[in-house]
């Protein structure tokens, strides 16, 4: 409720709009970045969840919510350890299945944290592109349309796209395949 106020005071002071925020959160900050859009009355332009926390959300009702902003995006690297599993925004990114990103070996931690990498990568020099897939299903099958396609990440909301998106990443930085 705070930092809401303090965008709220913030833009009354400066002429700002909620048109002009994108809120990153990574792991617990993924679940407060939803609060703080909700807060806000769901008007945020751009919210991007980083892996949002598991521990203790699976069944909070605050947690991380496709309207808490215009557009909800989360990036999944971890589910069913660190990070939430199910899809949560209006588009779910889940690089490598969400789990065992590679060059993480079998370190959790190691991948709960490769988003905060994907997502600067993807400010920086974009390239990360999704495939749609139609179920949690198709994206374990890794049997996913390759022409329906979206950009993860970036700058720019991607307002009016809703879905499931599978991609692989590289080992190492540049960790984007295009």
């Amino acid at each position: 409720k705070h930092v809401a106020k303090f965008i709220t005071w913030l833009n009354s002071e400066t002429g700002a709009s909620l048109d002009n925020y994108h809120l990153i959160g990574h792991s617990l900050g993924g679940q407060q970045v939803g609060i703080i859009g909700r807060n806000l009355g769901g008007e945020v332009a751009y919210i991007t969840a980083l892996d949002p926390a598991m521990p203790g959300w699976t069944l909070n009702p605050y947690g991380f919510k496709s309207t808490d902003g215009k557009y909800t995006e989360v990036i999944h690297t971890n589910v069913g350890l660190a990070g939430r599993a199910s899809a949560l925004g209006d588009v779910d990114f889940y690089p490598n299945q969400g789990f065992n990103m590679p060059g993480c070996g079998l370190n959790p931690s190691c991948s709960h944290h490769r988003c905060i990498f994907y997502m600067a990568e993807s400010l920086v020099s974009g390239g990360f592109t999704g495939q749609r897939c139609d179920s949690i299903f198709q994206l374990v099958k890794k049997d996913c349309d390759e022409s329906d396609t979206l950009p993860m990440g970036g700058p720019t909301a991607k307002t009016g796209a809703t879905g499931i998106y599978y991609l692989t990443t590289n080992d190492e930085s540049p960790y984007s395949q295009g």
